[in-house]
């Protein structure tokens, strides 16, 4: 067996290993999807009439508007699991172990980030389907679906190798759930409430510039079935920026660690 068909062969051992912990902890793994869908509630029926008249419809439109930016919430909100189960793996030495055994050091961090793509992509299931039973009515056709779906899984990938990072350098289970806040609170800033151009001049600019507003246009753009325009790309060339910095942040630091 070649060294890759090694490393595929122990990531895949991994990965059932964080896929039992998942059924094993469904309230753990799924409860991410509780808060963009009690956004998504809270939003739409106490403040929907007033933003959507605002923007020129009502809540239907409203609906429409807010629930791409919600589903983006969901992918930042799924890799917080992540970074608190690296972080529980480090301090209950069980690291110790896997670093005595002949597997890829490697297979350790893919297990975990591959098990949260995943779990997050089934979160995201749910979110779609509340907004869909309160009126949501995307007009994606089978193509731009696909790529809903390739925009999310990517999103997902890169935000978790970011998590793996902020839970190797945790000390505690505790900091390792309060490091990826920052990462779930940028949607907030960005186009997923209202659009970037209502905002005041200074939190516009940030919003514009920061990587989940061309991602929140790209994802609302699909699945209206409208121009993407540069979004798509933009929100590629963010996904694979911070999926290298996450791989190579992690990487160095799970080289360079000892068991806490």
């Amino acid at each position: 067996m070649s060294t890759l068909t090694y490393a595929v062969h122990d990531s895949m051992t991994m990965l059932r290993r964080n896929i039992k912990h998942a059924l094993r902890y469904p309230g753990v793994s799924l409860g991410a999807s509780m808060m963009p869908i009690m956004m998504l509630l809270l939003f739409v029926y106490a403040f929907g009439d007033s933003i959507g008249s605002g923007m020129g419809g009502g809540r239907d439109a409203y609906l429409n508007y807010l629930t791409p930016g919600i589903i983006i919430m969901g992918v930042a909100a799924g890799p917080m699991s992540t970074s608190v189960a690296v972080c529980t793996d480090m301090t209950e030495g069980i690291i110790n172990r896997f670093r005595t055994m002949n597997i890829t050091r490697s297979s350790f961090m893919t297990g975990h980030v591959v098990g949260s793509v995943l779990t997050t992509m089934v979160s995201l299931v749910l979110v779609v389907g509340v907004a869909l039973a309160i009126g949501f009515r995307p007009n994606a056709n089978p193509l731009e679906w696909l790529a809903v779906a390739g925009l999310l899984t990517a999103i997902a990938f890169a935000v978790t190798w970011l998590s793996c990072a902020l839970g190797l350098i945790s000390k505690t289970v505790e900091s390792a759930s309060n490091k990826p806040l920052l990462v779930q609170f940028l949607p907030f800033l960005g186009s997923a409430f209202v659009p970037a151009e209502s905002m005041s001049p200074g939190l516009r600019w940030f919003a514009e510039y920061q990587p989940f507003t061309p991602m929140t246009e790209t994802l609302r753009g699909l699945l209206s079935g409208s121009e993407i325009g540069n979004d798509g790309w933009i929100s590629l060339a963010w996904c694979a920026g911070i999926a290298l910095v996450g791989y190579v942040w992690s990487r160095s630091l799970f080289n360079n660690s000892t068991t806490r």
